[in-house]
């Protein structure tokens, strides 16, 4: 059985160990929080990152399992500096049109729908349920939260948010690091580095890195 060394001992970790699981893999996590976070759910915690990045005979595969995109963007560099391969993780009940494209260090969670001509980036987070239609264009490390439904020709930029529940009218375009609040409904293209809400979607604030 292959082993994975899964970054991250939190509520998104555990969904994402029981998906490696499913997928043939053991789960040993690591987290910074070692020695104080032995556990999380069923699985043990071995160590923190730098003791997964320092030692001998660590496993060839690694995953991060935590929220933060930008957060996820250093620690899957800093895995790849020393070697891990770090494959996207798909679940099983997943619908994946074949001409769609997934990139590396990418989860893509429990009965998410993924329709034709989709490309999905590095370090992404499709979560459970979520809906991409067609001709999508999800950038690196983004993160699709559960039940987002984005309908066709939608572009989301590089380290932004889409929240639990949204909507995303077809054709718009969400900037760079924004925040899609949970429930709204986008109607109208969103800038870089602004958190909207609401229906429909109005700014609240701008965001920063």
């Amino acid at each position: 059985m292959k082993t994975l060394a899964l970054i991250g001992a939190s509520g998104h970790g555990k969904v994402v160990a029981d998906l490696a699981e499913n997928l043939g893999y053991s789960v040993h996590f690591y987290d910074d929080n070692y020695p104080k976070t032995d556990t999380v759910g069923v699985w043990s915690v071995k160590g923190t990152l730098a003791d997964l990045l320092e030692a001998e005979n660590r496993p060839e595969f690694a995953f991060v399992a935590i929220g933060n995109n930008h957060i996820r963007e250093v620690i899957i560099q800093k895995l790849e500096k020393v070697g891990f391969s770090i494959p996207a993780l798909i679940h099983p009940t997943a619908v994946i049109s074949k001409y769609a494209e997934i990139g590396p260090a990418t989860a893509i969670l429990a009965g998410v729908v993924v329709n034709p001509f989709v490309t999905i980036g590095k370090g992404c987070i499709i979560n459970t349920r979520a809906i991409i239609e067609h001709d999508n264009s999800i950038e690196d490390f983004v993160h699709i939260s559960p039940g987002a439904c984005l309908a066709g020709n939608v572009s989301v930029n590089k380290y932004s948010w889409v929240g639990i529940g949204s909507s995303v009218k077809q054709g718009l375009t969400i900037g760079q690091n924004s925040i899609v609040g949970a429930g709204s409904s986008v109607v109208n293209n969103i800038q870089d580095n602004l958190i909207v809400a609401g229906t429909p979607a109005k700014k609240l604030r701008t965001r920063e890195c």
